[in-house]
């Protein structure tokens, strides 16, 4: 795993325990869902629903590529995810959400660039320290930027 795809997979746990943490109401709410929520108003208003909708999906099936524990979930018309009610086993599922919440930060990167995904992103959730998530540290030899 190079380091900008292990620093983003690190941002996405991050945003992961976050949005879990207060979810006592429901906590069988899977994290993509709950991460995807908060970020499909802010990401719709950006590049439309059918816009959001395209990414989700592709980062779905990006997902659906490498864990097998969300094949049932979908995309619905609305950008909003479904299907995680076919049981499967609890750490897939867990590792199918960081992997799934990872790719749709690399599409955004990719997308919209860094800058814009960092300030979306911290947007919504503001508390967060987000002065360069992505940010890959440099070597001994290599000159900052």
């Amino acid at each position: 795993m190079n380091a900008m795809k292990a620093r983003m997979r690190e941002f996405a746990n991050h945003l992961i325990a976050d949005e879990t943490k207060g979810n006592s109401s429901n906590p069988k709410t899977p994290a993509a869902l709950l991460v995807c929520e908060r970020l499909r108003p802010h990401l719709a208003t950006l590049m439309g629903k059918s816009g959001f909708r395209a990414i989700l999906a592709r980062a779905l099936a990006l997902t659906n590529a490498e864990v097998a524990g969300l094949r049932s979930v979908h995309v619905n018309a609305e950008g909003s995810l479904e299907g995680f009610q076919t049981p499967a086993a609890s750490s897939e599922i867990a590792e199918g959400t960081v992997v799934l919440i990872t790719h749709l930060l690399e599409l955004l990167v990719a997308f919209i660039g860094e800058s814009l995904t960092v300030r979306l992103v911290s947007e919504v959730w503001p508390h967060l320290p987000l002065e360069d998530p992505f940010a890959v540290p440099k070597g001994p030899n290599e000159k900052a930027e």
